[in-house]
């Protein structure tokens, strides 16, 4: 429940409670007059939500959010940001109304638009090839698991979406086309045409400018999405005239599924027949937003609220594509690192251009573990003036988890897991536990799910990415003379010692004495010599749950020019 959190919603400070603020704002100005907003205002500010409700009937209408997806290319994760991003702002919306406002989520696919081009990432290419223009729905499935091209790509966005929990409900374009959801719309275009066309086309290219239609006929005859004139129009029957593919002219009503509509009217049709709230979108879709804007005002709807987010780049700094499948897939994800830390980076910065390529795998990882730690263990506030109570809505794992993060986190960190398998050379988690185990005793599997998650996502990540590329060194003379001193106080220390920050000093001090300035000189050296890489943890709890011993080998074996690197293999 996210009751009793509206005094904190209304001055929480991550960008989805100031974007369920505002939507609140749309909320009083489009349901209510003048009179009405100005109380609600008041009692809101007040924290009397169940007042304002109470005496503002017209408030406790749902509130609808609404996310798209094109299915045109296999999901990626900037498909899944949506709904993750919009879920964040719809429970912050919850927390700000004390929940009395019923909400719900749409995740719409536009699986009816007609396949462009075939995709690079799937097989059986030149069946879809075969298919080009056709509604996605009745494209081939070149896997050969579902009915459709579209079917096979909104299963797998919608198993991912179930996994991670969310609430929402799915629609299909095709599904609402046929069923005549949006039937009085499109009526209402149909009538309204010329006003539709006096929005669109100044967007358009001369060329263009001369064929375009916001009706999209299904060709009779060969089934694909048709991009042509639209020759007459009947409004009194609701049907409009179109040349087909093979010369002759048909008529064909614009309900019922017979005609799909253009992206730009299809945008804004959904605004205006759904009543959409609420809806965000990346930055490249702006000028969109606005021309489906006016368009949906032209269909007696309210353009819902919303904010434009940067774009997703792949390794090579490129926008990330469906049909060129670069950047990484939902799958790769969650082989590398936990769904929950996916989430956590989609939550920062979404005004940033954000890259999307493993490498932000385990940092993303480890500051949300980080994250986690300091919400289920704040710090005590400032006493004094200027002590106030923390607000626990700014931390992230707020959003990331709707209002109900878990209780434990994991002792250990993902990079330190990295380096554990890797000065290791662990295969399974068996073998990654018992290193555990030792400088946590009790921890079990059952006990920590959450670090026995991370133990497999170390592995594979490992194997895939850390191995290939590992370059061990020899330590220069300055480096030997610090390690041979770092063997002494380690040799020096109880067997038994897993204390980190004990050995943390020794560590420090071996370098500070052999004069390294900065001291991070002297982890580097550390991590190129014993784990063949330039970066790592925290050095001193590496040894502490690595063993005393097993450090005091791995350095030996260094200073004595034991090939590391083929030991790790």
């Amino acid at each position: 429940m996210l009751t009793g959190l509206s005094s904190f919603a209304r001055v929480a400070k991550p960008w989805s409670f100031e974007q369920a603020r505002n939507l609140l704002a749309r909320l009083l100005r489009v349901r209510l007059s003048g009179g009405e907003r100005d109380l609600a205002a008041s009692l809101i500010a007040e924290g009397k939500i169940d007042q304002a409700l109470t005496a503002l009937p017209a408030l406790r209408k749902p509130v609808l959010f609404q996310t798209g997806y094109g299915a045109s290319g296999l999901p990626h994760i900037g498909t899944f940001n949506e709904v993750a991003r919009t879920t964040m702002v719809r429970a912050a919306f919850r927390a700000l109304t004390e929940e009395a406002i019923p909400t719900r989520l749409i995740s719409f696919s536009d699986d009816m638009d007609g396949l462009r081009k075939v995709p690079e990432n799937v097989p059986n290419r030149e069946l879809l090839a075969r298919d080009l223009g056709k509604p996605l729905t009745q494209v081939r499935d070149p896997f050969g698991e579902f009915d459709s091209f579209g079917a096979h790509n909104n299963a797998r966005m919608r198993a991912f979406l179930d996994e991670q929990g969310f609430d929402y409900e799915f629609l299909s374009s095709t599904a609402c086309y046929r069923e005549g959801r949006f039937d009085p719309t499109l009526r209402l275009m149909l009538e309204r045409f010329d006003q539709v066309q006096a929005v669109m086309l100044p967007t358009l290219g001369p060329e263009r400018r001369a064929t375009y239609s916001p009706f999209l006929p299904i060709s009779p005859t060969t089934g694909r999405v048709l991009q042509v004139p639209t020759l007459e129009r009947h409004p009194d029957r609701g049907a409009i005239v179109f040349e087909d593919e093979d010369g002759s002219l048909k008529e064909t009503p614009v309900t019922g599924g017979a005609v799909k509509l253009q992206w730009k009217p299809d945008w804004a049709c959904r605004w205006a027949a759904f009543g959409v709230d609420y809806e965000m979108a990346g930055k490249d879709l702006i000028e969109s937003v606005k021309v489906s804007s006016r368009i949906c005002t032209i269909l007696d709807g309210v353009p819902p609220e919303g904010f434009n987010f940067e774009l997703f780049l792949d390794q090579d700094n490129q926008k990330i594509s469906k049909s060129k499948g670069n950047g990484l897939t939902l799958e790769e994800w969650r082989r590398y690192g936990p769904p929950e830390s996916l989430v956590y980076y989609l939550f920062q910065s979404p005004r940033s251009a954000k890259k999307l390529y493993f490498d932000v795998i385990p940092k993303a990882t480890d500051e949300y573990l980080q994250q986690l730690d300091a919400y289920n263990s704040p710090k005590a506030p400032p006493s004094g003036d200027e002590a106030r109570i923390a607000n626990p809505l700014d931390n992230p794992v707020w959003s990331i988890h709707g209002g109900a993060p878990p209780e434990r986190g994991s002792p250990v960190s993902f990079g330190l897991l990295l380096n554990l398998v890797s000065a290791a050379n662990a295969s399974e988690r068996a073998i990654l536990w018992g290193f555990i185990a030792r400088q946590f005793p009790g921890a079990t599997p059952e006990s920590e799910p959450l670090l026995d998650r991370l133990t497999d996502y170390a592995l594979h990540y490992y194997e895939d990415f850390v191995a290939p590329t590992k370059l061990f060194r020899a330590p220069d003379p300055r480096e030997r003379a610090a390690m041979q001193d770092l063997l002494v106080r380690l040799k020096a220390m109880p067997t038994d010692c897993h204390d980190g920050e004990l050995i943390q000093n020794e560590v420090y001090g071996a370098g500070k004495d052999a004069g390294f300035e900065p001291l991070r000189a002297w982890f580097t050296a550390l991590y190129e010599v014993l784990l063949g890489q330039s970066q790592g943890p925290r050095f001193g709890s590496f040894v502490a749950i690595f063993g005393l011993a097993e450090t005091i080998a791995l350095i030996e074996k260094a200073l004595a020019g034991v090939d590391l690197a083929a030991e790790s293999v």
